[in-house]
């Protein structure tokens, strides 16, 4: 059965002069907008209580099975304003349908796609005035999240969960924007195995991720990079966005699915490859082979994809005992179009010939 999400009008928004001051620097992540969508789970009635609210604190009890077993799973995605004033979502399904996948491996209770969707165009009409202005370099970023609310100390899926969706003006998620990033080959951690979580988009992943961070900003990069063993192996990710290479032979490899996140970018990118004249494979690369090929020339361009940076050029990687150049060091030619052509159809400017964009208001 769907869930309703009316509207309880937020009685003290924020006012317009200091949204206004907000939107036109607003950062990523650092300012929220005047309501919140939610829903709960029990196991007896299902989902219920759908509402869209004020923004609040969330009451917790110290037992919730969150706190102390991480049972909690989210999705970003992002709502774009076009030129003639209307509002867009970026393929929702695809986050709707990653959302279920990831509920089922977190052992929570899934939401319908079609909840899913409505509690996010909900929140967006609530708060529309939050979207930024067309200029095809700010959005809204929305990030639903669920999580074991159930107060009890025992290692079982929770029996109460709450859902919540919560919205953020954002600019670009790196300062450089698309001037590319260097990436650290982490020889002390790895992001997931087999049988693991690495497909699940969960709370977890990103906590363990942490310390690679701060290791790759100790060695002078922007980022890490995964391999599948310490220093070893395969390609996984790029910090919290997968990794594309481009060849020589207009070949777009980027790692197979099984223990990286099916990103939503990720596809974008796969299926607009032929577009730009790339031949799109998936399959696994090893560090050794992306070593020995960058310094040979046969990959001459690396990105990472993923939808709070949409498309991060990749422009070395460095690793113990190594530092290797990718191409000439610059963004590459089919890297910038790539994202100049996922952004356009974004912001509108580009026409939506896959069908992508889902209109809110």
């Amino acid at each position: 059965m769907s869930i309703a999400f009316p509207l309880h009008r937020n009685e003290s928004p924020l006012p317009d002069g200091d949204r206004e001051a907000i939107l036109a620097a607003p950062g990523f992540g650092q300012y929220f907008t005047d309501h919140m969508a939610s829903a709960v789970w029990t196991a007896d009635s299902g989902w219920h209580d759908g509402k869209v609210t004020a923004l609040a604190p969330i009451p917790l009890h110290p037992a919730a099975a969150v706190l102390h077993y991480a049972q909690e799973i989210f999705e970003g995605l992002k709502a774009f304003r076009h030129a003639d004033g209307s509002v867009w979502l970026f393929r929702p399904d695809l986050n709707a349908r990653r959302f279920v996948h990831s509920a089922r491996r977190l052992a929570l209770p899934v939401l319908e796609e079609e909840a899913f969707i409505a509690s996010i165009e909900a929140l967006v009409r609530a708060d529309e005035s939050w979207v930024p202005a067309h200029d095809g370099r700010t959005s809204l970023y929305i990030r639903p999240f669920m999580f074991g609310s159930e107060a009890f100390l025992g290692v079982r899926p929770a029996a109460q969960v709450s859902y919540y969706v919560i919205a953020s003006p954002a600019a670009s998620y790196f300062s450089g924007g698309a001037a590319g990033v260097t990436l650290w080959v982490s020889s002390t951690y790895t992001r997931a195995a087999e049988g693991g979580t690495g497909r699940a988009k969960c709370g977890g992943n990103y906590a363990a991720s942490l310390a690679a961070q701060v290791e790759a900003h100790d060695n002078g990069c922007q980022q890490v990079l995964y391999l599948s063993e310490p220093g070893r192996g395969y390609l996984e990710e790029s910090g919290t966005m997968n990794l594309f290479l481009v060849t020589a032979d207009r070949e777009l490899i980027t790692p197979g699915l099984g223990t990286i996140l099916d990103g939503v970018t990720r596809a974008s990118v796969l299926k607009l490859a032929a577009e730009h004249d790339l031949k799109a494979v998936e399959r696994q690369i090893g560090i050794d082979e992306l070593r020995e090929r960058c310094a040979a020339g046969s990959i001459s361009e690396m990105f990472a994809a993923g939808t709070a940076a949409v498309i991060t050029p990749i422009l070395a990687i460095k690793g113990e005992g190594f530092e290797q150049v990718v191409g000439d060091g610059e963004p590459g030619s089919s890297t910038l179009a790539i994202r100049e052509h996922i952004v356009g159809i974004q912001s509108g400017r580009l026409a939506d010939s896959h069908h992508w964009l889902h209109r809110v208001v």
